[in-house]
C-alpha cells in the first residue's frame, strides 16, 4: 500500500493533484493508515496515469468519471468533445473573418458593420432566418414534411470557414429576417396568398419539383425558355387555384409574380452566403418568371 505522497512520486504529479482526484471520486482510496491517513493499491498509478491522460485531452472531470467507470464510455464521450471542439473552432474561425471585415473596411463603414456583426453570435444561428420563412412566407396550412423541405433548402447554413464577405451578407440577411414585416404588408406574394378554394400543399409540392427543373437549366447555363421546366411551374399555380393552364392563365400569372424587393433581397444575399455553388431557389424563380415574361411576350399564332 502506498501513501497519498508515494503515488503521487511513483505517477510523477502532486500531492495536491492526488488529493483533488481522490476528492471527486476519480481515484478511490484501497484502505486508511491506522492514523487516519490514505492508502493506495499499486492499481492506482495506472489509473491515475489514465485519469492524467483524458484530462490532456480536456475531457471534463464528469467524463473522466464516465471513462473510468463505464467500459463503452470512452467513444461517446470522446465524440462529444469533436462536437464542442469543432463548435469552438467554427466560432473562432467566424470571429476572424469578422474582425478581417472590421479592420479592411473604410472608417465610415465601421459603425454600421460592429452593429450588423454585434447582432449575430457566433458561431450564427439560422433561426431567425428559418422563422421568417415560417411565420411570414409559408401558407398555415402548409404540410409539416413540405415545410422542413422548403425551410432546408432556403436557408443557408453558414460556412465552415467564411470569408469576410460571406460574414457580412449572413449579418445582412440576419438584419433583413429579423425585421418586422406586419408593417410592409403581407409579405406572402400576392400569387401564394389564401383564399376561397386554394391549395398551398399542391402549389408548393409543384414549385420544389419545377425549381429542380430551372436549376439544371441554370447549370447548364441556357437562357429562359418554354419547356418542360416553365409548363411544370405554371401547372403547380394552376392546380393550385383550379385553373387550366391557358395563355390567359399565363398573362395573369406574369403580372401577378413581380418580385418583392425583400425578397429580392433575400436571395441575392443567400447567393453570396453560399458562394458559387448550386443554384438558389431564388435563381430558379427568377429563371422561371423570366421564362413566363418571354412566352407571354410572344403574340398569338
Amino acid at each position: 500500500m502506498w501513501s497519498i505522497g508515494e503515488l503521487a512520486e511513483q505517477a510523477g504529479v502532486t500531492v495536491k493533484t492526488v488529493r483533488f482526484y481522490s476528492d471527486r471520486g476519480l481515484l478511490p482510496e484501497a484502505a486508511r493508515s491506522s492514523g487516519g491517513h490514505r492508502r493506495y493499491g499499486h492499481e492506482a498509478v495506472d489509473r491515475l496515469r489514465l485519469i492524467r491522460s483524458l484530462r490532456t485531452l480536456d475531457l471534463p472531470v464528469p467524463d473522466v468519471g464516465r471513462v473510468l467507470d463505464e467500459e463503452d464510455a470512452l467513444e461517446d464521450v470522446v465524440a462529444k468533445q469533436l462536437r464542442e471542439v469543432g463548435s469552438r473552432l467554427a466560432a473562432l474561425r467566424w470571429r476572424e473573418a469578422a474582425l478581417q471585415l472590421v479592420q479592411d473596411c473604410a472608417p465610415q463603414e465601421r459603425v454600421e458593420r460592429l452593429r450588423l456583426i454585434g447582432a449575430v453570435s457566433a458561431p450564427p444561428s439560422t433561426a431567425p432566418v428559418a422563422r421568417f420563412w415560417r411565420r411570414w412566407l409559408l401558407p398555415a396550412r402548409l404540410p409539416s414534411r413540405l415545410v422542413s423541405a422548403i425551410v432546408e433548402a432556403a436557408v443557408p447554413q453558414p460556412p465552415a470557414d467564411p470569408a469576410p464577405e460571406q460574414v457580412l451578407a449572413f449579418a445582412r440577411l440576419h438584419a433583413l429576417t429579423s425585421g418586422d414585416c406586419s408593417g410592409t404588408g403581407p409579405c406572402q406574394p400576392a400569387a401564394h396568398r389564401p383564399e376561397a378554394g386554394f391549395r398551398p400543399a399542391v402549389l408548393y409540392d409543384g414549385l420544389v419539383e419545377a425549381y429542380a427543373l430551372a436549376s439544371a437549366e441554370l447549370r447548364s447555363r441556357r437562357s429562359p425558355h418554354e419547356g418542360e421546366a416553365l409548363d411544370c411551374f405554371v401547372s403547380a399555380y394552376a392546380h393550385a387555384c383550379g385553373a387550366r393552364d391557358t395563355p390567359a392563365f399565363r398573362r395573369g400569372l406574369s403580372g401577378q409574380l413581380t418580385q418583392d424587393p425583400r425578397i429580392d433581397r433575400y436571395w441575392d444575399l443567400t447567393a453570396e452566403v453560399r458562394g458559387a455553388s448550386e443554384p438558389t431557389a431564388g435563381a430558379a424563380h427568377d429563371w422561371l418568371c423570366a421564362a413566363l415574361d418571354t412566352g407571354t411576350a410572344r403574340p398569338p399564332a
